[in-house]
């Protein structure tokens, strides 16, 4: 950071990025030095017979030698000076640019040789040639690895390409006014993200939503960090800094509360924690219901669950050549055994005749979904699939405000627009053939109950909003439900018809447009609060991974704690506030003048439904000393704004996977079990 410039343009790498490239390549040169010594040592006294063909044998061996010595060395300088100074001293660094051009410039005489050296190897244009076949065989290696390198020094040089690296465009607003999001160079970046899309992904472009899709989302990942000087690496480093300043801060805020007895109390108290919920808001119904959300993911969820056995449980649920049969109504683009049909049988451990309609369509907007009958719980269950393709991505990412209308909820209510538009297609789908009404008709007694995991959970509140007119008892089992939903007064209305559920660390819980923009902008104080190098952080965070973040390094990894302290506190990603305070920085440019007004997300959006979140507890010393058990988990009625920070934690994306909340409903059932004298098997539950 700040990105490298040569040849006059801007590269997506910094100065401080070719640490671990130069080592790298220093290894395999050191090697390749060694073997091409040892040829020359044994062709040396060759060449003297071969006469004429012996000075261009000469030359290359000779001239390889002194480039491989000459490329070396220029490395060993090279991993020096990227190795100087944090992140934003840049000027430590400033040697990294003229080295690398010379590094660059070496090329054309090593591309030479190489020829001359494959005209020899290969082509046989020079006889001089020795009898040992390992000599031979050296000097063949050598000369195709040089042409691998060739080809991936290329290669790196497409990757860190920067198609605007050499465009020179104002950062300020345009005659029309609309602000510092439609200046030319955020047009221009979203229609290099538009053209990505359109090529990446060409099988999405013949959907209906397509393009608005392409367009929405490039909009979106031009405006998240334009105006920094960020690169890729430094995005990498600044998480691993953030995890270090999220534990620290965590670690402080915990001594805070110790000291004034204040905080979120969690309970392993099950009645205590839903004696004032309704009747149907229990752990129970919980973990029943979200058995039908992980049917809605059909086949691909059983393999998931049963990597080596999924195609085998799925077998007796098939319908084989279903395509050469009369396939029933009511399943919709199922492939031609009914696979998806039989995912769906297999893990909702219904009947046939209990799937009552199921549409496997998926498209932009367009989300699979199943309507079944539960007789055990006399409900009309619609679970609602959550992401599971590029396709779902894509809806996920449609993710600014748009205004949602439904019956019950306040005026100018917003919501997540990608689910707004899915809910709109589901309707549609609904009233293609009265769907409901019909089912509704045969079941009259039995309750509607919508459920969903992630995608499908934002959906099913959504879509509850619109139905709960004509079905004022509907309820709504949702899991990790996105951050990103509605806005704060229709959050609120949906508390009263819609239960979700939360695990530990979860992501997706806390993921939004507001909360990624609050995320960039810690991200970019964090690095500039650090005083490591790059490389430093890059090894830590390896070992971050496996052994966790050693106390020593809350304290050491900073120029001064204090000051971090002080940045942490006006960070938004504590204090929830929208405005962003930064500071404006000489060294490197990190942030433009306007980033902390330039904000993508115009109306901060929250997670719906009356929240309840479960973590693990923390053994107590004399349940370590005595390696006795206790409940696993303790949970607690939590509030939407308790969701507004992205964390950086180990199990942030463990924590949303649908089988790992189910596994956690399952345990907390086991243990109230276990409590009450009783031990139920995960079977029996």
């Amino acid at each position: 950071m700040p990105a490298l410039r040569l040849f006059g343009r801007k590269w997506l790498a910094a100065s401080d990025d070719l640490v671990f490239p130069c080592v790298f390549e220093i290894c395999f040169r050191i090697v390749w030095l060694g073997l091409i010594s040892c040829v020359t040592s044994t062709y040396w006294n060759v060449t003297e017979e071969c006469g004429e063909d012996a000075v261009p044998v000469r030359i290359y061996l000779v001239g390889t030698i002194v480039l491989i010595s000459v490329n070396i060395l220029l490395l060993v300088i090279l991993v020096n000076r990227s190795a100087q100074g944090s992140i934003t001293e840049v000027h430590k660094r400033r040697l990294v640019a003229p080295l690398l051009v010379i590094k660059i410039l070496l090329i054309l005489p090593e591309t030479g040789l190489n020829v001359l050296g494959t005209m020899w190897a290969f082509c046989g244009t020079f006889e001089c040639r020795s009898n040992d076949k390992v000599s031979r065989t050296v000097i063949e290696a050598i000369v195709l690895f040089n042409w691998v390198v060739f080809a991936l020094i290329i290669f790196g040089l497409a990757i860190v390409f920067d198609p605007l690296g050499s465009a020179k465009y104002k950062n300020g607003r345009d005659t029309n006014d609309n602000g510092p999001t439609e200046s030319a160079i955020h047009r221009k970046v979203s229609k290099l993200w538009f053209r990505r899309f359109r090529w990446a992904f060409c099988c999405l472009r013949r959907d209906e939503f397509g393009h608005e899709a392409f367009t929405q989302v490039a909009s979106l990942l031009s405006a998240l960090f334009r105006g920094t000087d960020l690169v890729p690496s430094d995005i990498v480093a600044g998480c691993v800094l953030l995890r270090v300043r999220q534990k620290r801060e965590t670690r402080e805020m915990r001594r805070i509360r110790m000291l004034n007895d204040d905080g979120p109390r969690y309970s392993t108290d099950i009645t205590r924690v839903f004696a004032t919920s309704p009747a149907w808001m229990t752990i129970k119904n919980a973990r029943h219901f979200l058995r039908f959300a992980l049917a809605a993911y059909g086949w691909p969820m059983v393999c998931y669950l049963n990597c080596c056995t999924g195609p085998y449980r799925l077998i007796p649920k098939m319908t084989c050549c279903a395509c050469f049969r009369r396939k029933p109504q009511i399943i919709i683009d199922d492939n031609c055994c009914l696979c998806h049909l039989a995912g769906v049988r297999y893990t909702s451990r219904l009947r046939s005749e209990d799937v009552l309609h199921a549409s496997f369509k998926n498209h932009v907007f367009e989300l699979p979904f199943c309507i079944m009958a539960d007789h055990s719980t006399k409900s009309i269950v619609i679970a609602i699939r959550g992401s599971l393709s590029m396709r779902d991505v894509f809806t996920d990412l449609v993710a600014n405000a748009e205004r949602f209308d439904a019956p019950g909820m306040p005026p100018d209510s917003s919501a997540h627009r990608g689910m707004v538009a899915g809910v709109d297609c589901m309707l549609k789908r609904l009233r293609e053939g009265n769907i409901l009404e019909r089912i509704c008709a045969t079941y009259p007694e039995y309750t509607l109950v919508l459920t969903g995991h992630s995608l499908g959970a934002g959906v099913s509140i959504l879509l509850a909003a619109k139905l709960r007119s004509r079905f004022p008892d509907l309820r709504v089992y949702a899991f990790a439900t996105p951050a990103g939903l509605l806005s704060r007064e229709a959050a609120r209305c949906t508390e009263s018809f819609a239960f979700t559920i939360g695990v530990g660390d979860d992501f997706v819980m806390r993921l939004g447009v507001d909360s990624i923009e609050n995320l960039r902008t810690s991200v970019i104080e964090t690095i500039r609060a650090c005083k490591l190098p790059k490389w430093r952080i890059m090894l830590n965070g390896f070992g971050y991974a496996l052994f966790g973040v050693p106390s020593r390094d809350l304290e050491t990894t900073w120029h001064d704690v204090t000051e971090i302290t002080k940045k942490a506190a006006q960070s938004p990603l504590l204090s929830g506030e929208r405005p962003i305070q930064t500071v404006a920085t000489a060294e490197g440019g990190l942030l433009s003048s306007e980033i902390s007004l330039r904000r993508f997300a115009k109306t901060r959006l929250y997670t719906g439904g009356r929240i309840l979140h479960i973590v693990r507890r923390k053994k107590t010393e004399l349940e370590k000393k005595s390696n006795s058990g206790g409940p696993t988990y303790e949970m607690r009625w939590a509030t939407a704004e308790d969701f507004t920070e992205l964390k950086v934690m180990p199990r942030m994306l463990l924590d949303h996977l649908p089988d790992n909340v189910f596994k956690t409903l399952t345990t907390i059932l086991e243990d109230q079990k276990t409590h009450n004298g009783s031990v139920l098997s995960l079977q029996e539950i």
